[in-house]
């Protein structure tokens, strides 16, 4: 998650929280002694759980022979608690699992599971040797999942989450909030239609609870050994809405197309810098003699597409904003898609911005004229830096016909 809203302040309990300045974190429950007493019963380890919980951390790292550490909006930050020795990292992580656990982290030297402090904060965690020493690290879950709005997305991420069947697929570089975007459309799915989301993710970065939907997170590892076992069951699930986390080879991006044939909406998230490099990277992904067939097919299932970029904002409370291209699969669409002509894509979209579509420059352009962003912070992320110059003076090349 990108946006970051001001929180209540709440009164500190004893050597609970960060000594900011220097970077360092107090680990230390912070309880009155009546909470130790009612909590003795829970695992040590809790307290560095507890630690992440209260700075909101991404990540904990346990190493052996170093402090705790947490991720803390990307920085890795030491904590002030104690230098964990290997016997004593072994009795907290040991503490926390079943024996079958233990015998496969024994046999195996890594073990991935599910961890929950309390119903709502919850953990991915990752057991491994390295060195002969036990480390681990810990994703935590997000629990709140941001609205559209919440994130500054556009509100025609709405009337496609409306849709009743087709691909949308969440297009963008590593770290560019992909799963983020995805998620929220799916939850204002949860909250506007009664119906079943099934979700195949590896990992599960935010915990969607039920409103009018019934969700159904799968996490790969630990719910269902893998993608191919996860989608040979997708269908007897009975979904009606479906998120496949990564679409990352052929067998991932056939799923997701033939579920979108037979009337299901499906999510996705794609690497590519735009709509273009992702229909090319797609097809590119089944072999030779299957590339022409799985073309036509996407032009027939897609609904549209989401690519986004993230700027450094200078907005108060608000850590990062999108950027946002979107198509939605019109004809046009369709025709250059089947036709190998998905370079053509920007100039598509610049020529039905009324439709709903949205041009990448564009929507620099309203970011930096309502001081969102720096410009030269939108100069950087620009596709197309002259054209972004240009369209600020006023200046547009003529939108022509492309069919």
């Amino acid at each position: 998650m990108w946006v970051y809203a001001p929180r209540r302040a709440q009164k500190p309990g004893k050597n609970s929280i960060v000594a900011a300045k220097f970077g360092l974190i107090m680990v230390d429950s912070g309880q009155s002694a009546e909470q130790d007493v009612s909590q003795s019963r829970e695992p040590e380890i809790n307290k560095f759980f507890r630690a992440a919980i209260k700075t909101r951390a991404s990540d904990l790292h346990l190493k052996a022979g170093q402090p705790a550490r947490l991720r803390i909006q990307d920085e890795l930050r030491s904590t002030t608690g104690e230098t964990l020795t290997e016997e004593r990292l072994e009795q907290l992580t040991f503490e926390i699992l079943s024996e079958e656990q233990k015998q496969f982290f024994a046999k195996n030297g890594t073990l991935d599971f599910s961890y929950g402090v309390t119903e709502e904060d919850r953990f991915r965690v990752n057991i491994f040797r390295q060195r002969g020493l036990v480390s681990l690290v810990a994703r935590r879950v997000n629990t709140d999942v941001p609205t559209i709005e919440q994130l500054y997305l556009p509100a025609t991420l709405k009337k496609i989450a409306d849709s009743n069947q087709g691909l949308v697929l969440v297009v963008g570089p590593t770290g560019s909030g992909k799963t983020t975007t995805a998620v929220s459309m799916i939850d204002y799915i949860n909250s506007t239609r009664s119906c079943h989301i099934v979700t195949i993710e590896d990992p599960i970065e935010y915990y969607i609870k039920d409103k009018k939907a019934l969700v159904s997170q799968r996490e790969v590892g630990i719910d269902v050994p893998d993608y191919d076992q996860a989608l040979t069951y997708l269908m007897r699930e009975d979904p009606d809405v479906v998120f496949i986390g990564e679409l990352r080879d052929a067998k991932t991006v056939g799923a997701a197309m033939r579920a979108s044939e037979t009337g299901h909406l499906v999510f996705g998230t794609v690497h590519a810098t735009n709509a273009a490099q992702a229909v090319q990277r797609l097809v590119d992904l089944f072999p030779q003699v299957e590339r022409d067939l799985a073309r036509q097919t996407l032009s027939v299932t897609l609904r549209a597409m989401v690519s986004q970029v993230l700027l450094p904002c200078v907005n108060p409370g608000v850590d990062r904003i999108p950027a946002n291209e979107i198509l939605l699969a019109n004809s046009e669409a369709r025709k250059l898609i089947s036709e190998k002509r998905e370079s053509e894509i920007p100039n598509l979209i610049r020529s039905c911005t009324q439709d709903g579509m949205i041009d990448i420059t564009d929507s620099l352009v309203a970011l930096i004229k309502d001081g969102s962003v720096e410009p030269k912070d939108a100069y950087k992320y620009a596709p197309n830096p002259d054209e972004l110059k240009m369209v600020l003076k006023g200046i547009r090349a003529e939108k022509g016909g492309i069919l």
